[in-house]
């Protein structure tokens, strides 16, 4: 029997990260006057975070064992005619889970920040913002309305637009955290208006109260169309995600955000902020199911993201860039997942997801710190002898990433390319061919990576631009990092591995995200022949050896041992040939030059146009002196008539009697 979980609980959970952020952010920084040091900071900051991560993971407990639940209203902002803004949670088994992710994830960033961040002097403001998107995150998660939800929404975008920009006096930082604030305003627009009409038609916020209405609206059309009006709100809350989810065209700001701290990369890049698009759709899935036209949409777009996003990853030399790709690369099969109604399958690779990015990220963090802040994988190069901990533990990452049989992103990887497969919208049959592709392409940049950076000569004594010990004019040798920073990569390596197998069959045929997801099988039947076909965990793993992702998978990993260890000169001679591909993938498909030049530019002649001829010429010129112009000109015409003799006058009247005479005579 089903329980009700304790409001208390719940925001003690989403509060505790808040009062840590607070706490910090006003008395360990100059605005407070700096009166509690380092330490006091990031306890403080630390134990807010995992409190509710205990509590969070006390609810996944609870719920996934009991049954237990809650959507309650926890505090009425304003009421506005018939329509509540309110404050409430909704906690389910989507949201459990989302919350024990984005808490586990923020733990592991907060405790490797501690050795990351140690010599920096924005310390304290780093565990306040960090603290502050924690709090953020958990809002938009737990919440049981819309409006909590925009709230939310904009919360992790403003705390990540002050990450990204942690550094703010270089100015490649304040160009990218400016380039997300603003993509994402776009994305935002869309939103919105989603909200917007589902206000303005279903006269609620509430979920509940406005999924009871979704067969009403998909009856309804667009006013002044022929569209459905279940369509536009969709596609419109969709654009939201493909903001704050980065999918193609509105990706362009996930790679400049590489620009913040390498600990904000997995916070926010990997586990949390990024996947919020597509939570977003999936708790929205009762709208979602009646129309088809917006989950072919958003097949389409995530098929482009998934393979387009990995040919870029395969150039990258940034190490963060190279994660940072694949993490638009993965997004993009969640949100294939999306298209192909298996929501659950998406929140699965969510989550997974979360785990193994977030470790590829902070090992990539702990590279940088061996090699003495060097992000170049060209001048790395037989770094497992020196971090035996980040090898290993980046290595997990990167099977887990290709879909290794047994590895937790096997199974959901595995489980999207099925689901795609069994598809019958629209642009199925491209999203299968991209997702199907996609695995050679992962497996290409993610162990051209690994190969580079762990295997092979050592190079990082041969880097340009390396810096040289000041005493002894040498290079310095690599070496691992400190346990602040290798213990958080083993506790994400560890569900990287395990979780998949643990959790595929309640998450994908079980009865966990029962009520938090709906899915018309008889329209979408993707779920149902997944189903017919599971045969549990370990037998999955088995078939997986058999399939055309697995050996897809291999082939990626040969192509990349032979192209960069045992015949490194080659890749130099296939970019010679294949030059104005290589341009095209290194000016990322030109859509920054698009943007700045064509968007920005025409913007900008745009707002000139409407200032010079709109409110200068018009407004100012037209309307405002040209009203006193044109009385002055009547006046000045007028007052000619105004001599002040009688005959004048009577002269003046006698002309107008002929006038109007003539003028009915002759109608």
């Amino acid at each position: 029997m089903s329980q009700s979980l304790s409001a208390s609980v719940l925001l003690t959970a989403a509060l505790a990260p808040l009062v840590g952020a607070v706490v910090t952010g006003v008395f360990g920084t100059a605005f407070g006057g700096n009166r509690i040091g380092r330490a006091a900071c990031h306890s403080l900051a630390i134990a807010g975070v995992l409190l509710a991560f205990v509590l969070s993971a006390h609810t996944l407990w609870r719920v996934a064992t009991d049954g237990a639940h809650f959507n309650q209203t926890i505090y009425t902002w304003m009421v506005l005619g018939d329509l509540k803004m309110e404050i409430g949670f909704l906690v389910d088994g989507l949201s459990a889970m989302m919350m024990c992710v984005v808490t586990f994830v923020s733990l592991m960033v907060h405790i490797y920040t501690v050795g990351y961040m140690h010599d920096d002097d924005g310390y304290n403001r780093f565990f306040a913002y960090i603290s502050l998107f924690t709090f953020s995150m958990l809002m938009l998660v737990m919440s049981n309305n819309l409006l909590q939800l925009f709230f939310g929404w904009e919360a992790v975008g403003l705390v990540s637009y002050l990450l990204i920009g942690f550094w703010f006096k270089r100015p490649t930082a304040i160009f990218a955290n400016m380039k997300a604030f603003l993509v994402n305003r776009v994305g935002d627009f869309g939103f919105i208006l989603g909200i917007g009409l589902i206000v303005a038609f279903a006269g609620t916020l509430n979920y509940t109260e406005v999924f009871a209405k979704a067969p009403e609206l998909a009856k309804l059309a667009f006013p002044g169309t022929g569209w459905l009006l279940i369509t536009v709100i969709c596609i419109c809350l969709f654009i939201g995600a493909m903001g704050k989810s980065a999918q193609f065209p509105l990706h362009v700001w996930l790679p400049d955000s590489m620009e913040g701290p390498t600990p904000i990369s997995a916070l926010i890049h990997a586990a949390t902020m990024v996947t919020a698009g597509i939570f977003m759709v999936a708790r929205m899935s009762p709208l979602f199911e009646f129309s088809d036209t917006a989950l072919s949409f958003i097949l389409v777009i995530g098929a482009i993201t998934a393979l387009f996003m990995g040919f870029l990853g395969i150039i990258q030399n940034d190490i963060k860039r190279v994660v940072a790709y694949s993490t638009l690369s993965q997004l993009g099969y969640m949100t294939v997942a999306l298209g192909a109604s298996a929501y659950s399958v998406a929140v699965f690779h969510l989550m997974t997801h979360a785990f193994f990015k977030a470790l590829l990220f902070l090992a990539a963090g702990s590279v940088i710190m061996g090699v003495h802040h060097n992000q170049d994988i060209r001048w790395m190069g037989g770094l497992r002898k020196y971090m035996p901990i980040t090898w290993m533990t980046a290595l997990l990452g990167s099977l887990a990433l290709i879909g290794t049989p047994l590895f937790a992103g096997f199974y959901s990887k595995d489980s999207i390319i099925e689901a795609v497969h069994f598809s019958n919208l629209p642009g199925a049959g491209f999203a299968y061919f991209a997702v199907l592709a996609g695995v050679f392409v992962t497996a290409l940049y993610s162990f051209r990576m690994v190969f580079l950076v762990f295997y092979g000569k050592e190079r990082f004594d041969q880097n340009p631009d390396a810096h040289h010990d000041e005493q002894h004019g040498a290079h310095h040798a690599p070496h691992e990092s400190p346990w602040v920073v290798t213990v958080p990569l083993v506790l994400l390596a560890i569900p990287s591995v395990v979780i998949g197998f643990l959790t595929v069959q309640p998450m994908l045929h079980g009865d966990f995200f029962k009520g938090a997801i709906v899915v018309n099988a008889a329209i979408h039947p993707a779920m149902t022949e997944l189903g017919k076909i599971f045969q549990g965990p370990l037998a999955m793993a088995l078939h997986g050896l058999t399939t055309a992702p697995f050996w897809l998978a291999v082939a990626g990993v040969a192509c990349a041992y032979y192209l960069y260890l045992v015949n490194p000169a080659l890749p130099a001679t296939i970019k010679a040939r294949v030059m104005p591909l290589y341009t095209l993938l290194e000016n990322k498909y030109y859509l920054d030059w698009f943007n700045e030049n064509v968007l920005a530019r025409g913007a900008r002649a745009l707002g000139f146009g409407l200032w010079k001829g709109g409110d200068e010429a018009l407004i100012d010129g037209t309307l405002v002196n040209g009203s006193w112009k044109l009385v002055a000109l009547v006046s000045g015409v007028v007052r000619r008539f105004q001599t002040g003799y009688l005959y004048h006058y009577a002269l003046s009247m006698i002309l107008g009697v002929f006038v109007l005479m003539t003028y009915f005579v002759w109608r």
